[in-house]
């Protein structure tokens, strides 16, 4: 695979590692140019100099040939204004970092569909150790070819129940978000306007899904 990183923090320099003793193809868009010559003896990876921000940057590693495209700057509006135009050149996948989670809803509803909170992670983590719950990753629950596919319910899907949205016959709306509050979902359950949405499919449903909520523009 062919990964680019825009920011050169921890958690990009840790997952660049990994990626890169697994045979994948990294680049790195770095704006310190003192920052790419330090790293670059360390990491046998490609440099790209500049704002990962910019579309003229993010054109120089191949929008279309990269698998995913990795926004984890230490701000969050730089990572989600790199991830909207990473997405709008074509990138296959864009994953963006917030610290703050307020802003999560927020990406959601630009489309933006894979975000990490680091912060809210490690706290639902410490607290599950804490309380002795049971925690499992997630790859070891989501196997073979299980997904997720998460939406925002707009003015369509405002009053519907779930049974009503005529999901794929391997696809089930298992939980949703209402104002940030967790909610289990069953046939019955009834939608509003805003409602962050998260369906367990079958992969091979993704394409039809991911037409229906998440439609490619000309501009994509």
């Amino acid at each position: 695979m062919r990964i680019v990183f825009i920011g050169t923090n921890m958690i990009s320099l840790n997952t660049t590692r990994s990626l890169i003793e697994d045979g994948h193809e990294v680049i790195i868009i770095e704006l310190n140019k003192d920052r790419i010559e330090q790293l670059s003896d360390e990491l046998d990876c490609g440099f790209i100099h500049g704002d990962g921000t910019v579309p003229d940057t993010l054109q120089e590693v191949g929008p279309k040939q990269t698998d995913v495209l990795f926004c984890l700057t230490s701000n969050d509006k730089d990572n989600i204004i790199g991830g909207l135009v990473g997405r709008s050149l074509g990138f296959k996948k864009t994953i963006v970092k917030v610290e703050d989670f307020t802003y999560e809803h927020i990406c959601t509803e630009l489309g933006l569909e894979d975000v990490i909170v680091p912060t809210r992670t490690i706290s639902r983590y410490l607290i599950d150790l804490i309380m002795k719950r049971e925690t499992s990753e997630l790859k070891n629950v989501i196997k073979n070819k299980a997904r997720f596919f998460t939406f925002v319910a707009g003015e369509e899907e405002k009053d519907k129940t779930a049974a009503e949205l005529k999901l794929p016959k391997d696809a089930r709306i298992i939980c949703f978000y209402r104002q940030d509050e967790f909610n289990l979902a069953d046939p019955e359950s009834k939608l509003k306007e805003g409602d962050e949405v998260v369906i367990l499919t079958h992969s091979h449903s993704l394409d039809a899904l991911q037409k229906r909520w998440h439609p490619v523009t000309e501009s994509d």
